[in-house]
């Protein structure tokens, strides 16, 4: 089975160059850093200890933020690398303000590239987060010997149903993690299934309050220009979640006055479809890469730049969250939920089972189903009295998770 998987890896890399032009026109991908997915790196690694951290995209990124501050302190590691697949994740990162940490874009997962990867940047830990299993790059990582942590891992059933089709390629594969440290007791059951050595439930990631995030405020101007509306949020929203969201906005704008619905899409390459369907419900819009300073008249406001969430997010009091109208399987509720806002979602939440288990016993979110329901579950006002738990519980996943990754660098382990 490995020996297929490699002649598939090849058949990617010779149809590739076709595909990134694609992406690229499409702005998908770095017309200047592509390079870096064929493993010919645009950095230098340098002297010393390096961990290397890998996240496929923008929320595995901002989940592992906290845990690479505490390692930039840190003076027993000389180099950190962060990789991901993503452009947005890429965008993200420049908003940080790293001494010793460097990005790059993750290889193709071919057995030559992960083993030019390793050779060129030589790991002492690899550390990849939540769903990112990749065969070949498993297998180099097992040979050269380099620990192999998988944390905050989440698999759901769905995922652990295709991975079981092959249960002995499968299995060999999850067996090469050394430790892995999965964010639910589901998660927990299917690593052990799967063969997984050792693991240790410690908790979800993404409980830990980012504070390094610095992105987190919209302009005192534009903050006072929303003050004098009636807002929500309909924030990472997927294909025909919009049209949900719209056609809501304009059943709310009979009974409420001075109404704006602030659309952040979790895909901005989206944007101009997005402006196409409000443009045919005859509705305003606002991007906010326009900086406009007047709300006057306005029914919309897009968000159609990288890592603005948060921003809008704290100033929010209701925000449905997308992915979860459509079988995606929802997005992080945790963020909105830490400024006191009320979360709304769709059936499709497989992806945060168990956070949003806990934010349903704390009257936090609501499930909906129609655009009836998303009407009458909207409010604005904010409580952020029902927060501190979720941040109580952040703190000490922080702490056990530092203490576990310690335990590598420490060589301990």
């Amino acid at each position: 089975m490995f020996f297929i998987y490699q002649l598939f890896t090849i058949i990617i890399i010779l149809i590739s160059p076709f595909f990134l032009v694609y992406r690229i026109l499409k702005k998908k991908d770095d017309k200047t850093r592509f390079l870096e997915k064929f493993s010919i790196c645009s950095k230098q690694r340098g002297a010393g200890k390096l961990i290397w951290f890998h996240g496929a995209s923008v929320g595995e990124i901002l989940s592992i933020i906290p845990i690479i501050y505490k390692y930039e302190n840190n003076n027993k590691i000389q180099k950190i690398l962060i990789t991901s697949s993503t452009l947005s994740s890429s965008a993200i990162l420049k908003k940080f303000a790293f001494r010793k940490t460097i990005h790059q874009f993750y290889p193709i997962d071919n057995f030559y590239l992960t083993n030019k990867f390793l050779n060129f940047w030589r790991p002492n830990l690899a550390i990849f987060v939540e769903s990112e299993i990749w065969p070949s790059m498993f297998h180099s990582l097992e040979k050269k010997k380099i620990p192999l942590i998988l944390l905050n891992a989440r698999l759901t059933k769905k995922t652990f149903d295709k991975w079981i089709r092959f249960k002995r390629f499968a299995q060999n594969i999850f067996s090469k993690i050394t430790v892995a440290y999965p964010q639910n007791i589901e998660t927990k059951f299917f690593l052990k299934k799967l063969k997984v050595k050792k693991i240790n439930l410690i908790g979800n990631l993404k409980f830990i309050e980012n504070k390094y995030y610095k992105s987190d405020y919209i302009s005192k101007k534009l903050s006072n220009e929303f003050k004098k509306y009636k807002i929500w949020i309909a924030a990472s929203t997927h294909h025909t979640e919009e049209d949900f969201c719209l056609k809501s906005h304009i059943e709310m704008k009979k009974k409420t006055e001075k109404l704006i619905t602030i659309i952040i899409p979790r895909h901005i390459y989206r944007v101009d479809k997005i402006i196409s369907q409000i443009k045919n419900l005859n509705l305003k819009f606002v991007l906010h890469s326009s900086k406009v300073k007047n709300l006057t008249n306005t029914d919309i406001y897009i968000v159609d730049t990288f890592g603005e969430s948060n921003k809008f997010y704290k100033i929010a009091s209701s925000v449905f969250l997308g992915g979860s109208l459509i079988s995606k399987g929802g997005q992080n509720p945790l963020e909105p939920a830490r400024y006191g806002a009320k979360i709304l979602h769709g059936p499709y939440i497989d992806n945060f089972k168990d956070v949003y288990k806990l934010l349903g016993s704390l009257n936090i979110s609501k499930k909906i189903n129609t655009p009836r329901e998303l009407i009458f579950s909207i409010g604005f006002e904010r409580n952020k009295s029902k927060t501190m738990k979720i941040k109580k519980l952040g703190v000490i996943i922080f702490k056990k998770t530092i203490n576990e990754i310690d335990k590598f660098i420490n060589n301990e382990i």
